[in-house]
């Protein structure tokens, strides 16, 4: 097994009653096998494909995998001291929140070290994955209408055909989902033009949905035409096989998240952790096994197409988690959400 630097300040807490709210709980692996336990926002099944080669390459081990919101996840690990291993989100956010109050501890490998400046913080918080945040269309719902490259074509699309989208146009709600709080925020520091969208979704009745995979099925079931804001793993894998569904990274710019993992420091078998971190970024290993429409992290951010931007692992993230910017940023949201 590979030597890291582990903090030696990682002791094991006294396991606490879970009170955090769960979506899904698998374990992999032999029975009665030491079990890794992973929190992690990302569906099981788009991860399965990563626990299931961690675990051949390491026989001797189970795995637990915990589902859980972006919003729960926080709240386990800075409110009630759940004691996971490794821990994975999609909201950059509050993982930087975790991180820089003390939840995570420092680890340094070899595929740590190797990992760009702007996706990793002070070593203890690690991409793995970039995915563009994207818009899904159903071409059956958008017969006769052209494909919108940009928001501006988006917005004039929605004015030209109330009738069309009513109803039937979605998003992520931001008030619950933390991820979703992410993604509007950063599209609001990118242009004006959010919020004028924002404003059209709302006078056509926007449905607002915690999860990306829950907007999809609308999509797949024609309860929906358009979906906007839906991770790219997510979108990437539904796609597949559907004749009816598009995935479109708007050309103005297509915000990319990086989706994080970090070490916890009360965690139980943190050297296991660290291993499955090192997995993950391994380009031999995690980086090809996993499904979907995450992409490998670039090595240079100038290697990426000029319309992604991705999001940068720095203390910036911490901007709109600030209480009276937080409060004031959803109020204008709700507003525009709930128009006469």
């Amino acid at each position: 097994m590979r030597q890291y630097v582990i903090a030696a300040a990682l002791m094991c807490c006294a396991t606490r009653v879970e009170a955090y709210e769960i979506e899904d709980e698998r374990l992999f692996g032999p029975p009665n096998m030491p079990v890794i336990s992973v929190l992690s926002t990302t569906d099981t099944d788009v991860f399965a494909p990563v626990i299931e080669a961690f675990l051949a390459a390491h026989p001797d081990h189970a795995l637990r995998y915990v589902a859980a919101s972006s919003q729960e996840v926080f709240r386990a690990m800075r409110d009630e001291d759940a004691q996971f291993d490794l821990v994975i989100s999609s909201a950059m956010d509050l993982q930087m929140k975790l991180a820089n109050d003390g939840f995570a501890a420092p680890i340094v490998s070899a595929q740590t070290q190797a990992l760009p400046p702007w996706t990793k913080w002070r070593d203890r918080l690690f991409g793995f994955a970039l995915e563009p945040v994207v818009l899904m269309a159903s071409k059956k719902a958008m017969q006769g209408l052209v494909l919108p490259r940009t928001r501006r074509d988006l917005i004039d699309l929605l004015r030209a055909n109330p009738d069309r989208f009513n109803g039937r146009i979605a998003t992520y709600d931001p008030n619950i989902s933390g991820a979703g709080y992410l993604f509007a925020t950063q599209d609001a520091r990118q242009t004006d033009a959010f919020w004028r969208l924002a404003e059209v979704m709302g006078r056509l009745n926007a449905q607002l949905y915690c999860c990306s995979g829950e907007m999809i099925t609308g999509l797949e079931n024609n309860e929906l035409a358009l979906a906007y804001n839906i991770v790219g793993s997510y979108a990437f894998t539904r796609v597949q096989g559907s004749d009816d569904l598009v995935v479109i990274e708007l050309e103005d710019f297509t915000v990319a998240l990086v989706r994080t993992a970090f070490v916890p420091r009360n965690a139980e078998r943190p050297q296991m952790g660290a291993e499955l971190l090192d997995f993950m970024l391994s380009k031999t290993d995690g980086q090809t096994t996993r499904s979907g429409g995450a992409a490998l992290l670039p090595r240079e951010q100038a290697a990426l197409p000029p319309h992604v931007r991705p999001i940068r692992l720095d203390p910036g993230l911490l901007v709109y988690l600030d209480r009276i910017k937080r409060a004031n940023f959803l109020a204008e949201w709700n507003a525009a959400m709930t128009q006469p």
